[in-house]
């Protein structure tokens, strides 16, 4: 049996973070998790950063968890825009390098956008809205570091990464042999990667990659395949919240049996024809389906998100003036001996009350 490793962090823990497995927290900004990764001397590093404008987040957790101390790398499972928003700040503020997989690097220093997502896939609103996403590369190419040839992980002498393609050509997961801890990224997902109420719910199952944002079933596939022939004991994903034990071990069996037929949609751009790329970026992609329908749905549903915001506003807003208005009349002194709202005037006994400059100010 190992010995069991202890790492070094803040003794106050973290109110954001959630436990994964000793040394390994993750993070969720608004529909995405990330990662903070400890060794065993003290440093740590980041698997990946979240959707833009999660940088003050991840600088709380590093406080609580760190001391503010800066980790040693940022690591990527792949760079969709939804697991690279705060990379660039984040690397330009630690100097750290970022470290990826050498088919993810066109997409990473403002060579070529990714293959497109395709909202015809359906399923929910996180599909529908999808060509709504940000489609360019980033460019971070003065911290951009390749993933060693030999699977060692920068930073986490404990750990090897794994590469899983299909969600994108150069997807990485990340695999902690001594435990079986597995940080999977987007090659398998832990909730529906397809509905808006599974972001908010977390129901916790195995599902195939994000069906909207995966350009290659095949490569897909095989990588699940991979990362199942692990046995992970522990699996942190890109999208849901962790799984383990045996519930994991028996779904992830279940999702390569039956990959075709549950984790690929039935229709789609990408279904019966992958894109093709290379280390320059996409060199084609099948031809785009009719995407009418799913962009309507998409802009209704962005009507209505819209309608429901303006109503809560406008609701808002009149429950506020009837309370300042309410909490003026209760404040404002009465005039000339008049009540206000039904409510007699204090009259002091002393008092003339024929006399109106007596009852100035005279409320209760």
């Amino acid at each position: 049996m190992p010995m069991e490793t202890t790492y070094r962090t803040s003794s106050h823990g973290s109110k954001d973070a959630f436990a994964v497995a000793p040394g390994v927290w993750g993070l969720k900004t608004v529909f995405v998790n990330l990662y903070f990764v400890a060794s065993p001397d003290g440093s740590w590093v980041l698997v990946d950063a979240g959707v833009y404008g999660a940088a003050p987040k991840i600088r709380k957790v590093v406080d609580e968890l760190f001391g503010g101390r800066r980790p040693k790398a940022i690591l990527l499972t792949h760079g969709h825009f939804d697991h690279i928003g705060a990379v660039k700040e984040l690397a330009r503020e630690w100097d750290v390098p970022v470290y990826a997989h050498l088919l993810e690097m066109p997409y990473l220093n403002g060579m070529s956008s990714y293959p497109p997502p395709d909202p015809s896939v359906g399923g929910g609103g996180m599909a529908y809205m999808s060509f709504l996403y940000p489609k360019k590369p980033i460019d971070i190419r003065e911290y951009l570091e390749l993933l060693p040839a030999d699977g060692t992980v920068p930073g986490l002498p404990d750990w090897r990464w794994v590469h899983t393609p299909g969600h994108t050509a150069g997807h990485v997961s990340f695999f902690r042999v001594s435990d079986r801890v597995l940080l999977a990224g987007d090659a398998f997902i832990t909730r529906d990667g397809e509905s808006m109420l599974a972001v908010m719910t977390q129901k916790r199952a195995v599902h195939g990659p994000p069906k909207y944002y995966t350009p290659d079933w095949g490569a897909a596939h095989h990588s699940v395949e991979r990362l199942m022939e692990l046995n992970p004991s522990v699996a942190a994903t890109g999208h849901g919240l962790p799984m383990e034990g045996g519930q994991l071990s028996r779904q992830l069996e279940d999702l390569v049996k039956d990959f075709w037929s549950v984790a690929v949609p039935e229709h789609g751009r990408y279904v019966h024809e992958p894109a093709i790329t290379d280390e320059q970026g996409v060199l084609s992609i099948p031809p785009a389906p009719d995407n009418t329908i799913p962009k309507v749905i998409a802009a209704t549903g962005i009507v209505a998100l819209a309608g429901v915001a303006l109503v809560a506003y406008s609701r808002r807003n009149r429950d506020n003036n009837r309370k300042q208005h309410e909490r003026a009349m209760r404040e404002r002194p009465f005039s000339h001996n008049r009540p206000l709202q039904g409510i007699p005037p204090t009259v002091a006994p002393t008092l003339d009350e024929d006399d109106p400059v007596a009852h100035t100010n005279n409320y209760p």
